[in-house]
């Protein structure tokens, strides 16, 4: 973890396109970006405008045409592939729109299997620390539950706690409150927001619901690949 108020993350001068020959489109254009411990962001703007492609990046499942990205201090972007794979699988969660569960498998099974196969957890340690992360997001009494037993908002929750079982600095999320309803999206925000001020994390979530990423303390406006300015409520 990061010190408080510190940055997790940097960008310098991003630049990606898209495509070829006269299809070829400049997508990101020099972006500066600076996400520090403790905070949530949100990145907003009309589709197209770049949004995804800049999580894929900040995720190292993409690299840039040019520019820099710093993780703590340490640039990981021009990393060998393998190396990349590893950051990605020590230091950054991810949360997606769909849950992506195992429908067949428990809450805590769900977070248990990519524990054990990321190594380092026997399957005993990795299923009590994947009680503990669903305590953390409220499902403690769910966790031997079914994934096709639990409601969307639980769903999602799970995911969450799945995105945390390798203790990430930083946490993406793209739209991860898409497909739930608003008390469920306002609960599931606010176990993100928990996250990041108790526990020292950066979480930056890409979404289309305006009013959610005004509850964030950081709101940037993307279009055209470019950051139009910054917000904070």
């Amino acid at each position: 973890m990061s010190e408080a108020g510190a940055p997790i993350l940097e960008t310098r001068g991003l630049h990606r396109s898209l495509g070829s020959g006269a299809a070829r489109i400049h997508v990101l254009r020099g972006l500066d970006l600076r996400l520090e411990g403790g905070r949530t962001y949100a990145i907003v703007g009309p589709s197209g405008c770049g949004k995804s492609t800049l999580l894929y990046l900040l995720g190292l499942l993409d690299l840039p045409d040019d520019g820099e990205i710093l993780l703590r201090g340490e640039r990981v972007d021009n990393a060998p592939e393998q190396e990349r794979t590893r950051i990605r699988g020590e230091r950054i969660g991810f949360v997606f729109q769909f849950h992506f569960l195992l429908a067949e498998f428990s809450a805590a099974e769900n977070l248990m299997l990519p524990m054990v196969r990321r190594g380092g957890l026997d399957p005993v340690a990795a299923m009590d620390k994947a009680r503990e992360l669903l305590g953390i997001v409220g499902l403690a009494d769910k966790a031997d539950r079914r994934g096709n037993q639990l409601s969307g908002g639980e769903r999602q929750r799970v995911a969450v706690a799945r995105a945390l079982s390798n203790n990430p600095d930083l946490l993406l999320a793209d739209e991860p409150t898409g497909n739930l309803d608003y008390h469920n999206s306002e609960t599931l925000f606010r176990q993100l927001q928990q996250l990041a001020r108790e526990q020292n994390r950066s979480i930056l979530i890409v979404t289309h619901n305006r009013e959610l990423a005004a509850a964030c303390d950081v709101c940037l406006e993307m279009r055209d690949g470019q950051f139009e300015g910054a917000a904070v409520p």
